[in-house]
């Protein structure tokens, strides 16, 4: 029997150094996808991989899914699974299903409540959808997840102050510069997590923002909101010296500031203080680069303590939403257990139409070989009758438990 599975590698478990050896990349999640749905007992897959989480979401016919999972993500990552186990939590059934609705609700997030995480699983669900590695199973589980997300912020607080990963990171940036409108602010890439920092820094009074991004349309856009400046990436080099503050969040797979252009852009600053936010997974910026002078150099780590002493507010919202899920839980599970049932219909609908598309396929043959019309049909009528019924009698004679276990195959294909 297909169970549903999630195996998580998460900010609660994983460090940064961790997460960003079993993240995804997203220009490699379609080919990530097929491979995974190709594993024997797989049979439907969707991948989420953000800065905070990597998770595998399934549907497996197998005896051990747990299993399956973890050796997919060792190996695609080409990482020992002594290196990883200690840090996968795994998911099983109804312990997936509030989990997943926990992680579309913000309930699981670094920032308890931030709505962010419910529009990466949103990408990650019409990934999968693309990539056809959805099954009905796996399509309902997200559709539920969206609609429970959706009722927690309707009927409850939890995402009213505003207290998300973008904001965290403009709260620290006080806490090293008083004065935040004074700061020339270069910002690295140009998705959400950036556009939201744009926006805080913005309302924050701060009047030199550069937007940087490998794309630079994409930057264009962001700085045209905020007034801001937008180069390349491969501009970046040439003023990175002029930043106070340096916030970045791209989906490079390798760092895109190395300590060698910071110590150059020290020199040009005359060691005046850099402060700089790596938000990406994996990191944009070399963990070396901590080590030099005059640099605060913090991850998406070091936001924990921001968050925690914005999040009190959000506690007691939390405890209602998780009773909503609870009560959504218990509507999934009721159309899980009627599942069955449907199958069984669909077996038996295309089981019967078998029978049907044989015996009208003699009974033709009969009538343009000439046989006599009335007895053609009375024949025709006996056959579907015996045949249908045939099967579905023996079962019924049967015990009920023994009548369960065959009932799938009800109604077989009769050779003629």
């Amino acid at each position: 029997m297909s169970r549903i599975a999630i195996l998580s590698v998460n900010h609660a478990q994983a460090p940064v150094s961790v997460r960003e050896r079993v993240a995804f990349a997203p220009n490699h999640l379609s080919s990530e996808l097929q491979k995974l749905s190709g594993i024997p007992g797989v049979q439907a897959c969707v991948i989420l991989s953000t800065c905070n989480r990597s998770e595998i979401y399934a549907v497996i016919d197998a005896d051990n899914p747990q299993e399956i999972l973890s050796q997919y993500l060792a190996d695609t990552h080409e990482i020992s699974r002594q290196e990883i186990d200690s840090y996968l939590v795994y998911f099983e059934d109804n312990t997936a299903l509030e989990h997943i609705c926990n992680v579309a609700c913000g309930l699981d997030s670094l920032v308890l409540g931030e709505p962010q995480i419910l529009g990466q699983l949103k990408d990650a669900y019409h990934m999968a959808k693309h990539a056809k590695t959805l099954d009905k199973k796996l399509e309902k589980l997200f559709q539920h997840a969206f609609s429970t997300a959706k009722k927690v912020r309707t009927d409850t607080q939890i995402g009213s102050s505003p207290v998300s990963i973008a904001y965290c990171a403009v709260k620290l940036s006080e806490k090293i510069f008083t004065d935040l409108s004074e700061q020339t602010v270069l910002l690295i890439g140009a998705g959400e997590m950036i556009e939201l920092c744009a926006q805080h820094l913005s309302q924050k009074g701060v009047k030199n923002i550069i937007v940087a991004n490998r794309t630079l349309e994409n930057a264009q856009k962001i700085a045209s909101l905020y007034n801001a400046q937008s180069i390349s990436l491969k501009q970046f080099s040439s003023v990175i010296h002029q930043a106070d503050i340096i916030i970045s969040s791209t989906a490079a797979s390798v760092p895109v500031i190395g300590k060698g252009l910071i110590e150059s852009a020290l020199k040009l600053r005359k060691h005046k203080p850099m402060f700089m936010l790596d938000i990406a997974v994996p990191r944009d910026i070399e963990p070396e680069v901590g080590q030099l002078d005059d640099v605060y150099l913090y991850t998406i780590d070091d936001l924990e303590q921001v968050v925690s002493d914005n999040i009190d507010s959000r506690e007691k919202e939390k405890v209602l939403a998780q009773e909503i899920i609870i009560k959504q839980t218990q509507v999934f599970n009721k159309w899980l257990s009627v599942l069955p049932n449907e199958q069984l219909i669909q077996s038996y609908r295309s089981n019967v139409n078998k029978i049907k598309e044989d015996a009208l396929t003699d009974a033709i043959k009969s009538l343009n070989n000439g046989g006599d019309s009335e007895q053609v049909i009375k024949k025709l009528a006996d056959q579907l009758t015996n045949k249908i019924l045939h099967t579905t009698f023996k079962n019924i004679k049967q015990t009920p438990h023994e009548g369960l276990s065959q009932c799938e195959g009800c109604i077989p294909n009769i050779k003629k």
